[in-house]
């Protein structure tokens, strides 16, 4: 290492075996590099912590790169809406918008992430839930630091901070206040027994959704029973099969359901309409997100501003706010999968 202890690209090289001009090749991303020799590199960066000089920096930020958007899928309409938004805003400032998908897979997220910043895009954006282990946390913050090394941001939307110092902005929605509302939608209307469809334990999205669903029972004074949170992934398919499960075991011991999302909701609905009940009149039903098939179905949701939540990430990213972490409202949708239950007794 240099008598100065600042880690040079020189130090890189020597502690991976190769060129000083390897190691620039693979830090710019722009020239073809074996995978070896790649990978080689990078465990010497992370290793010896080598951040790039302050002039390398400067220039890489002087010319408009691309915003990177990061979702589970585009065939999702949450985060085919958000990834709307972000395009639209960065090609109001000119830049080009990147849309990678990972597939729910954590390991995959943390390697596009990486191949971002080698690739020197201007703003990464993490969008949805996520399971946050030790590794994961470690790893990504590892990542928001090399992004700002580079002069690149890293933005989560719709997920927790990583913790205290680390360099990654925040935007997101009141997800656990959204859940509190039309759960107590729910209670006001006399419903008392509600299923909760959707239960993800360790997923950020869905463990904030029941935390505003167990907040709301304990407001109105309904005591939180264990047996009415079921286990359903996100998805159309998954809410069906899950209802069926629950339908199959007998007579439904509710008389509402508060579905993870309008997914999972919609195929709730067509189970209980194959069990020969009627929503509202035999069940009462609301989801989440404000996203098809909501409206056709009529459904009773909470509306996200995902359009909105594109937008401010891709402002943030550029610092052309710099309130973070930032918190957009949610709002209840009221339609007709909802009906009153008169007289229904306190914990009946």
């Amino acid at each position: 290492m240099t008598t100065s202890n600042r880690v040079t690209i020189r130090d890189v090289a020597r502690q991976a075996g190769v060129s000083v001009a390897t190691v620039s090749r693979v830090l710019a991303g722009d020239y073809p590099v074996l995978a070896a020799t790649r990978n080689k590199v990078i465990r010497a960066v992370r290793e010896l912590d080598y951040v790039p000089n302050a002039h390398a920096r400067a220039l890489s930020a002087a010319r408009p790169g691309a915003i990177a958007i990061v979702v589970n899928s585009v065939a999702v309409p949450y985060y085919a809406y958000i990834a709307q938004g972000v395009e639209e805003q960065a090609a109001q400032e000119g830049r080009l918008s990147l849309i990678c998908t990972h597939g729910g897979d954590t390991g995959r997220e943390l390697s596009i992430v990486q191949l971002l910043r080698e690739q020197r895009a201007e703003a990464v954006i993490l969008v949805g839930s996520v399971i946050v282990d030790d590794e994961y946390r470690k790893r990504m913050t590892e990542y928001a630091h090399a992004l700002a090394a580079a002069g690149s941001r890293l933005v989560l939307c719709g997920r927790p901070p990583l913790g205290e110092g680390v360099p990654a902005l925040v935007v997101g929605f009141d997800n656990t206040g959204g859940a509190h509302a039309v759960t107590a939608h729910l209670l006001s209307a006399g419903h008392r027994r509600i299923l909760y469809l959707g239960l993800r334990p360790g997923h950020t999205t869905s463990d904030s959704r029941v935390a505003g669903y167990r907040s709301a029972l304990a407001e109105h004074g309904v005591p939180g029973d264990p047996g009415l949170e079921v286990e359903a992934e996100f998805s159309r398919d998954a809410g069906y099969a899950a209802m069926n499960g629950r339908l199959a075991a007998g007579p439904p011991d509710f008389t509402a359901v508060f579905a993870g999302n309008d997914l999972v909701a919609a195929g709730a609905i067509q189970s209980l309409r194959e069990h020969g009940l009627r929503v509202p009149e035999d069940m009462s039903i609301v989801g989440y997100d404000d996203v098809p098939p909501a409206q056709d179905l009529g459904l009773t949701t909470v509306h996200l501003p995902h359009d909105e939540l594109g937008r401010a990430a891709v402002r943030l990213a550029l610092g052309r706010t710099t309130t973070s972490p930032m918190t957009l409202g949610t709002h209840i949708v009221v339609r007709d999968s909802v009906r009153p239950r008169l007289a229904a007794p306190l914990g009946s």
